[in-house]
């Protein structure tokens, strides 16, 4: 890392919030008329909203080390789900303390070992349900103590809500009728699934409450106009095609960035950026400049000195070590924004999750006699070695291209750049996927028992990934 002349100007404040298990088309200024978010949707409004992010994993641990870390789940040995880091791995703590920060985090914790990731720990727990008082999983006062406590230094803090991760019992679901709400075209529509919306878009509201104090408390404090606020979706939601999936519902990313002076109000960007850069810009932000990891700062997007940031980005998924998982289904996915490719390293088992084991709203879908409804059951479970879809004209990754001749430019582009990424990765395909669960700790670290329940000395709840 090195420094830059920015060091001797007024650096930010950042705050990074972030979402868990929300689909990016999921709120108001995404286009979903009929979820509630209107402190998302004002922060929008103030600031930029990013149209092609995507995260480098759809679960929760890899997606979050890879975005703590600035490198992708294979390089920093986090690809399965439960997972841990290398040793010597350095993440955004690490980065940001040698340059004058406090950093902190509040909420979730998925990350191992703890020493990788030196967050000064301000409370919260890993998982929620809705078993403990409101506000006990995500105490959002303390973290106005932590913005406060300091006038002369900057600070960062990472909030992590557990919302909207099910079980969907956050929030008022009786102000989302099921009957009216608006059946997304990738899903299949059943009584089930309507109530199951209705759940999950109450529990974004109920997120969106969590933004809306948040965002007070920098207002009270007086700390908008030099605080950088991030705010991410993470990954798509656990209705099917969503999480632990490499479709766009489950890797695209919605992302709202506002910097008070410098974004223009109410801009949209359709630059590509990756879950991996944001640890570089927040670098950058900081008066810093990172070298060594696989993102990059998109600064001079913010800025308003570029608008292209990378021509392919890339994300990876296992199902080996997650619960009811496939014995080996790896995934590996690239895209530029318009076309999406898919390699299914594993196509000839079937894909397994805990959607295919137990999930109310998949199997509701095999009772419905319809030719829609058998596709998306069977397509879900059983893939082709390759897919390749045009996001243009087809975002819900309803029919695959890979085949067609007329393609072949798309395909072997996105195949050959996916060939050099693995390469570059130090991924191996089928070998990296039998290999996966010895990259998860014996001891998960945020359980009862676990580093993080020690070092936050408090209980946090078993995984419900």
């Amino acid at each position: 890392m090195t420094f830059s002349v920015a060091t001797a100007q007024q650096r930010p404040n950042l705050l990074l919030f972030m979402a868990d298990d929300m689909t990016y088309t999921d709120l108001g200024c995404y286009g979903n008329a009929d979820v509630k978010t209107p402190h998302i949707d004002r922060l929008a409004t103030q600031g930029v909203r990013f149209t092609q992010c995507y995260n480098a994993a759809p679960t929760c641990s890899p997606l979050r080390q890879s975005l703590f870390t600035g490198m992708y789940p294979v390089r920093n040995g986090a690809h399965p789900n439960h997972s841990r880091v290398y040793d010597g791995v350095k993440s955004l703590p690490n980065y940001l303390r040698p340059l004058g920060y406090r950093v902190a985090i509040v909420g979730k914790r998925h990350e191992a070992p703890a020493s990788a990731f030196p967050f000064e720990m301000l409370g919260g727990s890993h998982g929620d349900g809705g078993k403990t008082p409101d506000g006990t999983d995500l105490p959002l006062h303390k973290a106005r103590d932590f913005i406060s406590r300091d006038g002369q230094q900057p600070w960062c803090l990472v909030v992590t809500s557990n919302q909207p991760h099910s079980p969907w019992n956050r929030g008022d679901s009786s102000k989302y009728d099921p009957n009216t709400l608006t059946v997304p075209p990738y899903l299949v529509d059943t009584p089930v699934l309507r109530e199951a919306m209705s759940r999950y878009y109450a529990e974004i509201t109920y997120m969106d409450g969590q933004v809306g104090t948040m965002l007070r408390h920098l207002k009270n404090q007086g700390m908008k106009q030099n605080t950088v606020v991030l705010w991410l979706s993470e990954q798509g939601s656990q209705l099917p095609f969503g999480k632990w999936t490499c479709y766009d519902t489950g890797i695209h990313a919605a992302a709202v960035l506002r910097w008070p002076g410098r974004t223009k109000s109410g801009s949209e960007s359709g630059a590509l950026i990756s879950y991996v850069d944001i640890v570089p810009t927040f670098v950058e932000l900081a008066g810093g400049r990172l070298h060594g990891v696989d993102g990059k700062s998109f600064v001079p997007l913010l800025r308003g000195a570029s608008d292209y940031h990378n021509d392919v980005v890339f994300s990876v998924n296992t199902t080996r070590g997650i619960y009811h998982g496939s014995e080996a289904y790896g995934i590996r996915s690239a895209t530029d924004g318009r076309w999406l490719y898919i390699r299914n390293l594993h196509s000839q088992n079937k894909f397994q999750n805990m959607v295919t084991h137990r999930d109310t709203v998949y199997a509701s879908w095999r009772m419905v006699d319809s030719d829609f409804a058998r596709q998306r059951v069977n397509s879900y479970v059983r893939r082709s070695p390759e897919e390749l879809y045009d996001l243009a004209s087809d975002p819900w990754c309803f029919k695959n291209l890979a085949a067609m001749s007329h393609h072949r430019d798309e395909m072997q582009n996105l195949s050959t750049r996916m060939d050099d990424w693995m390469k570059q990765q130090g991924d191996l395909g089928d070998a990296t996927e039998r290999a996966a669960e010895t990259r998860q700790p014996k001891q998960k670290p945020w359980s009862k028992n676990g580093e993080y329940a020690r070092q936050a000395k408090q209980q946090s709840f078993p995984p419900t990934n």
